[in-house]
């Protein structure tokens, strides 16, 4: 059976540096980077990547008191994406519309803040907000998107920890193209920055960056980078089968033509070199590339010293010879997203297809030898040959790996 085509016709987004698609560019083309001082409780200051978008655009104040950070985030993203698509959500049945929304880890932020709220009160439960439960299930994100816009077809999150943007996002494909759903939001969200525990557990690792710059933290590829910048975010898309974007005169953003999703099976945290090549191979193999045709290779490189070295002996394996296939790095600008990494990083090339140029990786002052890549693009963006195939890979915690390919659509 051939399948369906499927194209993007509509992006949401909210990142630490920008609360849409423009914005978002223009500042990643103009080197401005998105990461500022919090104040987190037990950890003090911290540089994060704070999301600024008006929750209330879409919201009441009090579906903002029932309701998640994650799941407000999703709302945004999913009012922006449908909206940018051009498509009437009255006109629609709600009923053939799925949501498809990646996380990482959902329900921990509001635990620890009940916690620490009864904890004032001698752990009285009468103190225990009756809308935890609700708040803490991972389905949430979704769930919160489906019930503001009355959306009645599926929607659920996957949790494929960092990979998970890029997985709601070939969630989304496969349920058009086997027919489930007529219209798909498909990408990811997080929180991360609201709880502690994220931060602790960085910081125990010795995986927490920091640095006296705060826009200077996210460092990837850097030989002094430190660790991850914890960033909350959301980026979802509005995607459809071609023939159904086209018989509307829908405005095509480009087309996903190839993915993969594979385990490293082997380490609970540490990556696999190996396995990530294997699964840019194959998302290259189902697109019917070859790897001298993709333009853009968006790197999941989270400043960890050994992540980053295990993605750049990956992408060499697999780009080595390709000398018109530029790399570049999206944390450098806005922290890591988590659920949203995938889905945000991706957002950010795509406009590549209407002005030609790779935005820049930041921060990158003193190259690590082992990162060493020869089309990295560094410090200011560049003018591309040509750009019409973009690979974004994002990686996650137990070994989930993911690719996704996105080409300019031609017919």
């Amino acid at each position: 059976m051939e399948l369906s085509r499927i194209v993007i016709t509509g992006i949401g987004l909210t990142s630490p540096n920008g609360d849409s698609l423009a914005e978002y560019r223009r500042n990643l083309l103009d080197g401005i980077s998105g990461i500022e001082w919090i104040d987190r409780r037990y950890m003090g200051r911290v540089p994060a990547g704070v999301c600024h978008f008006d929750p209330l655009k879409y919201q009441k104040k009090k579906a903002l008191r029932i309701g998640t950070r994650a799941g407000s985030i999703a709302i945004y993203c999913a009012r922006e994406a449908i909206a940018d698509s051009g498509l009437d959500l009255e006109a629609l049945d709600r009923s053939r519309i799925g949501i498809y929304v990646g996380t990482t880890e959902h329900g921990n932020v509001e635990t620890e803040n009940e916690i620490h709220n009864i904890s004032q009160f001698g752990f009285d439960t009468r103190y225990w907000s009756h809308h935890h439960n609700p708040r803490t299930v991972a389905n949430n994100p979704a769930g919160e998107v489906s019930v503001t816009l009355k959306i009645t077809g599926p929607a659920y999150t996957i949790g494929a920890a960092c990979a998970a943007g890029n997985c709601g996002l070939i969630q989304a494909t496969q349920m058009l193209q086997l027919g489930e759903v007529d219209l798909a939001l498909g990408g990811g969200v997080s929180e991360s920055i609201h709880t502690f525990g994220i931060f602790a557990g960085f910081k125990s690792q010795g995986a927490l960056g920091m640095h006296e710059d705060p826009t200077k933290a996210s460092r990837p590829f850097d030989r002094d980078r430190n660790g991850i910048v914890v960033s909350e975010g959301g980026c979802l898309y509005t995607l459809e089968r071609l023939e159904d974007a086209k018989a509307r005169g829908a405005r095509i953003m480009g087309e996903v033509v190839g993915h993969h999703i594979n385990s490293d099976s082997t380490d609970y945290v540490l990556p696999n070199a190996e396995r990530q090549a294997e699964c840019m191979e194959a998302a290259l193999k189902r697109a019917g590339l070859q790897p001298g045709e993709i333009d853009i290779v968006s790197s999941h490189a989270t400043a960890t010293p050994q992540g980053d070295i295990h993605e750049c002996e990956a992408i060499r394996r697999v780009f080595s010879d390709c000398p018109d296939t530029s790399v570049n790095n999206t944390k450098s600008f806005i922290g890591h997203t988590m659920g949203a990494a995938g889905a945000l990083e991706l957002a950010g090339n795509l406009p590549a297809f209407e002005d030609g140029l790779v935005h820049p990786t930041i921060n990158l002052e003193n190259l690590d030898p082992e990162c060493n890549l020869p089309n990295l693009v560094v410090g200011r963006p560049k003018a591309a040959k040509r750009v019409d195939a973009i690979l974004n890979n994002s990686f996650g915690m137990l070994g989930i790996n993911s690719a996704v390919i996105i080409k300019r659509f031609s017919d």
